[in-house]
């Protein structure tokens, strides 16, 4: 309907808000029939019609974008075919500015008026022990989570460990279970696998369309990470999606990068100059504006990456390898001042020019912690399969690692951009990285 009542308001509009002359009403109507497909095809396409679209405020505005260049294509591509449509540019850019306005109402009633829990995926969890608590743990701490667990069945031989009143009688097949409760994912959570899973109860599931997760890969959605204590093998060889970057996405990703840091060198020089001209001032002109250290990148390759120095030039003056921590003293006033907004980044545009890097990726890291850390942390060499990125996944969610726990956790989210990789990703990381810098959250 607002997509509707956009396109015909654009026709008045572009006509001076009076019919327009000598158009048929068959004509007028088509054109909004044929502008409200094509914007709703887009935005199907997009997935701005799944219960969780709004959630992720940064990917949503990428996906209402991208819907709107597609749409907008498609719109273009009828009115090639269709001469007799009344969509020239001045018609198809008010219906669009009309179309924007509209939704973004409709999407802000919507999101006041409707309950946020009747927007969240129910979950049914198969299991009720050790595993199991692991999901009623997540809940437990709260936060913006995009699920609502219904209940947990119980396993015959198990012990429970989740509280009674969260128990579900598994007295019936799981299928009615799942069906009385309108679930949208049945999770297996189950200890022991080994002959005591309902095997029929859980291809009843499927077939009957409910989707059937494993606990993995039910991390893995909802919390955008792979979890390393449950990774194994299987899962990487059986995984349907992911782990596969073909030519088209390789190459897009490289033009992408090209076309984004030749952008940002261009707006950013000045700023950079200022930035070299406070360092010469701060040292006194005896200090290197630039510092250079070896880090290792794409399938294990070593390279030298740049950064502004933030440090003293003897930071590490015994030649130990240390992470920087929090209220580091090695840094300088104005290095904390370029790590608090990030600008100490910015040459690494360079190091994308140049192919070593990519605008996002996993964080480069040296290689004396590469080996130590490759040793004990399980794939955590597998990190490498993808260019390392000025900022990435694991930097946005997680805070700056000062360890090897640290390390672990960070390993989690980049095992997920290996696996998910791509220019749409890509996008909304690079958004969530400017609302990082404007507003200064996780910086350190």
């Amino acid at each position: 309907m607002v997509f509707f009542l956009a396109s015909q308001l654009g026709v008045y509009a572009r006509f001076g808000w009076t019919f327009p002359p000598d158009v048929p009403l068959v004509s007028l109507l088509a054109t909004g029939l044929f502008f409200t497909l094509g914007m709703s095809v887009a935005m199907i396409s997009m997935g701005l019609y799944q219960r969780d679209a709004q959630d992720q405020e940064a990917a949503f505005v990428v996906r209402i974008g991208l819907a709107f260049v597609l749409g907008l294509t498609l719109i273009a591509v009828a009115v090639f075919a269709l001469p007799s449509l009344i969509m020239g540019r001045g018609v198809l850019g008010l219906g669009l500015v009309f179309s924007f306005v509209g939704i973004s109402v409709v999407r802000e009633l919507f999101a006041r008026l409707v309950n946020v829990e009747s927007r969240r995926r129910r979950v049914l969890v198969l299991g009720a022990g050790f595993t199991a608590h692991r999901i009623a743990e997540l809940v437990a701490r709260g936060g913006n989570l995009g699920f609502l667990v219904v209940g947990y069945v119980p396993l015959p031989r198990s012990h429970a460990m989740v509280e009674a009143a969260r128990l579900l009688r598994p007295d019936r097949p799981l299928v009615e279970l799942a069906i009385e409760y309108a679930v949208d994912d049945v999770v297996v959570a189950a200890d022991d696998r080994r002959g005591k899973l309902p095997v029929d109860d859980l291809v009843d599931c499927k077939l009957s369309g409910f989707e059937v997760l494993d606990l993995l890969s039910f991390f893995e959605k909802e919390l955008q990470l792979i979890k390393i204590d449950l990774l194994h093998p299987s899962w990487i060889f059986f995984s349907p999606r992911g782990f596969r970057v073909g030519t088209a996405a390789r190459l897009s990703k490289r033009l992408f990068d090209l076309t984004a840091a030749a952008v940002l060198l261009i707006m950013t020089s000045p700023l950079m100059l200022l930035i070299a001209a406070a360092s010469l001032i701060e040292s006194r002109g005896r200090d290197p504006i630039l510092y250079h250290q070896v880090r290792v990148g794409q399938h294990g390759n070593l390279f030298h990456v740049h950064k502004f120095r933030s440090m003293r030039v003897d930071a590490e003056a015994d030649g130990v390898a240390r992470w920087a921590a929090r209220n580091d003293s090695r840094v300088t006033p104005l290095g904390y001042f370029m790590r608090q907004t990030r600008l100490d980044e910015l040459p690494q545009i360079f190091n994308v020019l140049k192919g070593q890097m990519s605008l996002v990726g996993p964080r480069p890291e040296r290689p004396e912690f590469v080996q130590r850390l490759s040793a004990s942390i399980p794939y955590y060499a597998e990190r490498h399969r993808v260019k390392p990125g000025v900022t990435g996944w694991a930097q946005l969610l997680y805070c700056y690692g000062s360890d090897d726990e640290d390390a672990e956790r960070k390993l989690e989210y980049d095992l997920y951009y290996v696996k998910h990789a791509g220019v749409m990703l890509d996008l909304v990381i690079l958004l969530q990285t400017v609302e990082v810098v404007v507003f200064g959250k996780g910086a350190r």
